[in-house]
Formats: C-alpha cells, structure tokens, sequence
C-alpha cells in the first residue's frame, strides 16, 4: 500500500514519530508521500525525508491556508528556491481553501496559478487541496489546462459530477477516512469511478478513518481506507492494493 499524502512530520506526532511509520511499515505500507505547508514545516519535512530515503518522498509547495498578504510572496519564492535546488515529487498541496478564509481568495488564485506554472515548467503533478472551492478550483484549472498538468484532488469530499470533472481535467481522487464516515456521501458513487483513477490516503493526523473517526489518524490506517473500497468495488483486498499502488507510483514518476 501507499499512503500518498500524509503529514509525517506534524508536531502531533513528536513523541512517536517512528514507532508510528513502523506499524505503518508493518501493515504494509511501503511508501509515503509527504505534502509541504510552508516555511514552519519544510525543514522538518526534508529532515524527515532523509531518514527514510527510500519509503519517504516530499512535496514543495505553499498550502492555501497559508497564503496570507503580509507573506505569501516570500513563501512562494522560497517554494521556489527549493524547486530549483532539489528534485521532489510533485508540487503541494496546493489550491483554495474558503473554508477558513474567505478573504484569501485572491492571493489564493494568484499563488495556486504561479505554482501550475511551475509544476508545468517542471513537468511535476499537483497535489489540491480544495474546500468549499470547487467552483472556484475548476476555474483556474480550465484556464490552466496543458498537457502536463496533472495530479491530485487531494481529500476528496466532492460529488460524482465533480469526480468526473476532476477525472477529465486528468487529475485522479485522493480517498481518505472521508470514505468511510456516515455523512461522507463519496462511498454512495466511488464505485462509478474507475479504480484506475484512484489513489490512497489517509492525511495524517487529520481525517481519521472510523472507527477512529475524532482521534489521531495515522498511515498504518490506510489499510482501513482500502478495506472500504473493497467493500464499494466487491473486488479483493489485494486487487485494490495493486491497482491504486499503480496509481500511485505511476503519479509520482516512481513506476519501475
């Protein structure tokens, strides 16, 4: 399995860092793919990174939440000091969030389409982060459209239209706990949505899957989201590992 966006490095998971990716390691997690937020965190990330060269892969980008007047053109150009110093596997998570802020939006925008421009340039997916913003995603993205702009809805949480936009704009669905609340609504069409167009995630240690909705999530879970899906497709655990493992590698330019 791999566990395609997670926040390794997040403080929450200071005291057991490595006790918490070995029992991922131990339920077969074999990869983790590590979205950036900003300048608080980046060191950390790579840090992180380093120890585990060959199971752990950053991201760089400028999360939207942390777009903000006074310092997001400085966080862009340090997005982009990184780029140009090291390789990474794609650029996120980016995008728009109204969720928090609506008074962002602008800014948003403008740094969400300067790191398309780069991930374009540099032939790199993008992660999205989106909330209560698809409208607004799908805008920049239709503007945005190339052949090699490609990636991640990340946390995906909308609607089968929107699945299906997603898709044709030559993005795939990030599934993560959403998939198996309640109130998720995704689990009533996913199974229209080709397995081929989806990867794994859990967003740690946000998002926890039941039944450890509320608590701290962690990527061993990821297991729990593929279970679900093995109960929305009817098709075996081992089935869905391979096919969104696939996915996953062939994303991230790591398919052998």
């Amino acid at each position: 399995m791999i566990d395609t966006h997670t926040h390794l490095y997040s403080d929450q998971f200071d005291e057991d860092r490595h006790e918490m990716i070995q029992r991922a390691l131990d339920k077969g997690v074999e990869k983790f793919f590590l979205p950036a937020i900003d300048s608080e965190t980046h060191e950390k990330m790579l840090l992180l990174e380093s120890e585990y060269p060959d199971k752990i892969f950053s991201m760089m980008g400028l999360h939207p939440c942390s777009v903000q007047s006074e310092s997001w053109e400085k966080e862009l150009q340090l997005v982009r000091n990184y780029l140009d110093q090291r390789d990474f596997v794609a650029i996120g998570e980016i995008g728009i969030d109204l969720y928090w802020d609506k008074s962002t939006l602008d800014i948003q925008v403008k740094a969400f389409e300067q790191q398309i421009d780069w991930a374009i340039e540099k032939d790199l997916p993008i992660v999205i982060h989106t909330r209560e913003s698809f409208e607004e995603t799908f805008e920049v993205l239709e503007r945005k459209k190339h052949p090699k702009l490609r990636g991640i809805f990340h946390c995906f949480s909308g609607n089968l239209e929107q699945a299906n936009h997603a898709i044709d704009l030559n993005f795939v669905l990030g599934i993560g706990g959403v998939v198996t609340f309640k109130n998720g609504k995704i689990d009533q069409f996913l199974n229209d949505i080709p397995l081929g167009k989806i990867v794994l995630e859990t967003d740690s240690p946000y998002l926890a899957p039941v039944p450890f909705r509320g608590k701290r999530n962690e990527s061993a879970y990821v297991e729990l989201i593929a279970g679900k899906l093995v109960d929305i497709y009817k098709i075996d655990f081992a089935e869905i590992d391979r096919i969104t493992t696939e996915n996953a590698l062939e994303l991230f330019g790591l398919k052998q």
